[in-house]
């Protein structure tokens, strides 16, 4: 501070701030961010002084009968505190609004004026960009106060290269980016032929994001339009739109954005990828984060040690949530995790609730789901499972839920560095599963595939017979089993992995997200239990108990039955437990007002009977909106796919007499159903793993859990357990009913139900 008080320029309150005095009160400093009062004689007089033009010793001397030392005790007080400077009157009235908007900033004013004055910045043009746009560009620049670069005459590099382009997705920006990168130069993109100008982030070189890291996103929540190039065989382009205003406004926001770098002004939002709403005038930060896997910018590795390295779980005590037994509540996960939804940089691109929801149902979407079909249209198609969704007892825990299964989606899709090893599986079959063990198709429906496929949706299709001397890609999964790797066909465990024989097809079964990798497990583990124990009741379709919902008391489960029947709908719940013990349970909901019944379903299991039931009747929920605007004539339906649409339309508990309860059988209670709960999932986990060696098979997990998502997501394999889809090879399907009692003789294969389960 003396050094300072020693130099020969002047004292004077920040530019920002304007010194009023009121007698007898004090000095009030006001600026575009509020007010602040001082108090005491002292300061009221020495204010006006405090001009900028006046040393600290000719301060001194003007301030009357002021004491010195009270002068400079005062003086010292406010300079700390960051209200006084030692600064000269700017020359004029612009340049103290500037240096005033740089004190506002936190940057020092005079340090900015010198920086801004003494580099250089850049600017070219991509596309259409490339000729009068640029030029325009470096003339907003230079207007802005910045010097453009001239090469061969300036001998330092520019400090900011600015990039105008059609779209942030040209190719060319690749190479630009390496070039940027080698040179250490930071580059700011910009694109003003849309509606929406974009500008951002600023990629630096050796700090924070490359271009692909924001590449990956925008081609991802853009499923469509990325089907429809993979098509055409070219890029597809969008039309051009927007106003001169517009452009104008992203032109000059994009030199205030320059401006700033050059000062040496750093925020957040240089990080995001920025996007001006030209109609609302509203403007979005959209955050851009490195991805650690990137083959640009990070480490290619990473995904592949993961994949490698062995699983062991770890305690992970329990907390309680509506639908499930978790390590995390729904709060905490959205708070960890809600910065993944965005809907141009984000790993999911929306969490937003059912438009048809009437008020109860808690059904959330978070965009396209991959797993129900990978190719086509399905991003635009309104089937039962054509998105991500979510469920739960509150409209906090359906979020959640619909931001794991849009996770859990996207980290299943094959991005390219999962680790693969080719072989035939002679080569390596002390390691490596029999996919026929997995898969679980029926010799007659290889030898009928071609007519069943051309009539039945992708989950229902029938891959090509597997040839055991035909190399494949194989990727490791780890048993916790028999604690070492195993191997499976690459493309049976990632969506749209390349197959050419087309032996494998990869789905969602035994796949979770979870608030840990234990908690993936073992929700993963579950939907395989409660997957095998629909398949037996529905393709064999045996009576089963029904459940009675009124000795479970829960508040929630009433309301729903209640909410059912104000829309002219029947709720009922069937006990679908198998062998292997735990709780499944099956709610069914029809109406009771028209002959069409528009019969929905959903599944739910848990080692808690309760925490089953609650999940049964929440999918049930999730699949309501498609027919709550069904009217009597057969209109209404919000649903293109024509599979559930004549379910809807033609299945009664008449001619599916297997969708009611037995009504031989006493219905099960909540005491028929005891549990001792486990405060540990890691403990959950372990009785997965006993479970799977006593069906004489193994539990088998492969982690998909994405570096740059951070989100746990496994996908489990027990081979031997079914699917609910037309997988009919003999085995439980046939066998265990026998074994518990509900059919005297195995089902024929020809006596299967006909119709294939359609969720």
């Amino acid at each position: 501070m003396a050094q300072r008080q020693g130099t020969t320029r002047g004292l004077g309150f920040k530019p920002h701030l304007k010194a009023e005095v009121v007698p007898g009160e004090g000095v009030y400093l006001i600026s575009e961010r509020g007010v602040t009062a001082l108090r005491g004689s002292c300061v009221t007089t020495l204010a006006p002084l405090l001009d900028g033009t006046r040393t600290l010793d000719r301060l001194v001397a003007d301030a009357g009968t002021l004491p010195a030392d009270q002068v400079k005790d005062v003086v010292t007080r406010l300079l700390g505190s960051g209200l006084l400077t030692h600064r000269a009157p700017a020359p004029t009235a612009a340049g103290d609004a500037g240096q005033a908007f740089w004190e506002l900033a936190g940057v020092d004013g005079d340090e900015a004026a010198r920086r801004t004055g003494s580099g250089t910045v850049t600017a070219t043009g991509r596309g259409s960009e490339a000729g009068a746009g640029a030029e325009e560009l470096l003339t907003a620049l230079g207007a802005a106060g910045l010097r453009v670069h001239r090469p061969g005459h300036d001998t330092e590099p520019p400090g900011l290269a600015l990039v105008l382009c059609d779209t942030y997705l040209d190719p060319a920006l690749a190479d630009l980016d390496a070039a940027h990168r080698a040179t250490g130069t930071p580059w700011l993109p910009v694109r003003l032929t849309g509606e929406q100008p974009w500008i951002g982030p600023v990629f630096q070189p050796d700090d924070g994001p490359c271009w692909h890291c924001l590449a990956e996103p925008l081609r991802r929540n853009r499923p469509a339009e990325a089907y429809l190039g993979r098509a055409l065989g070219r890029p597809v382009s969008v039309p051009p739109s927007g106003l001169a205003a517009g452009r104008a406004a992203g032109l000059h926001l994009a030199c205030l954005e320059a401006v700033k770098w050059m000062a040496g002004h750093r925020h957040s939002g240089q990080n995001a990828l920025w996007t001006l709403d030209t109609l609302t005038l509203a403007g979005r930060h959209h955050p851009v984060r490195r991805r650690p896997q990137c083959p640009s910018c990070g480490d290619p590795g990473v995904t592949a040690r993961r994949v490698w390295a062995p699983v062991h779980p770890a305690s992970r005590p329990k907390t309680a949530t509506g639908t499930g037994e978790r390590s995390l509540t729904p709060e905490e996960m959205l708070d960890r995790y809600g910065h993944l939804v965005d809907d141009l940089t984000g790993v999911v691109k929306e969490v937003r609730r059912d438009r048809r929801d009437p008020g109860f149902l808690n059904c959330y979407h978070s965009g396209h789901n991959p797993a129900s079909s990978p190719t086509g249209l399905a991003a635009v198609r309104a089937g039962l499972r054509s998105h991500s969704s979510g469920k739960g007892t509150t409209p906090l825990q359906a979020r959640v839920s619909a931001l794991c299964e849009a996770v859990e989606r996207h980290s299943g899709y094959r991005q390219g560095d999962e680790p693969t090893l080719r072989a035939t599986y002679r080569e390596v079959a002390d390691r490596a599963v029999h996919p026929d063990a997995v898969q679980l198709f029926h010799p007659r429906q290889y030898a009928d595939r071609a007519a069943w496929n051309a009539e039945h949706a992708p989950a229902h299709r029938v891959c090509a017979p597997f040839d055991e001397d035909t190399p494949v890609d194989w990727t490791p999964v780890w048993s916790l089993t028999a604690g070492r790797h195993r191997l499976l066909p690459t493309a049976m465990l990632y969506y749209d992995a390349p197959c050419a024989t087309g032996s494998f097809t990869a789905h969602s079964n035994g796949t979770a997200a979870g608030s840990s990798r234990e908690d993936a497990i073992v929700q993963g583990f579950l939907e395989l239990v409660e997957r095998d124990a629909v398949a037996l009741w529905w393709y064999n379709r045996t009576r089963q108990p029904g459940v009675d919902l009124d000795s479970f008391a829960d508040p929630w489960t009433d309301g729903i039955r209640t909410a059912h029947r104000g829309l002219d709908r029947e709720l009922w719940v069937l006990d679908l437990t198998s062998d292997l013990g735990i709780p499944v349970f099956a709610a069914l909901s029809r109406r009771t007002d028209k002959p069409a019944q528009d019969i929905t379903l959903g599944f739910g299991a848990h080692f808690d009977p309760r925490v089953a039931l609650r999940r049964a009747v929440a999918e049930l929920n999730q699949m309501l909106p498609p027919v709550v605007a069904a009217t009597a004539d057969g209109e209404g339906y919000t649903c293109d796919d024509p599979v559930p649409l004549h379910w809807w339309r033609t299945a009664t508990t008449d001619n599916q007499p297997y969708l009611l309860p037995d009504p031989e059988t006493p219905r099960r209670t909540a005491a028929d159903l005891p549990y001792t709960p486990r405060p540990d999932l890691a403990a959950d986990v372990a009785a997965a793993e006993e479970l799977a060696r006593g069906l004489g098979s193994e539990l088998l997990v492969l982690d998909q859990t994405r570096a740059d998502v951070g989100l746990p997501v496994v996908k489990v394999i027990v081979p031997g357990l079914r699917t609910f889809w037309t997988r009919f090879a003999p085995g439980r399907l046939y066998d265990v009913p026998v074994r518990l009692g509900r059919l005297t003789a195995p089902t024929r294969y020809e006596d299967l139900n006909p119709v294939p389960l359609f969720l």
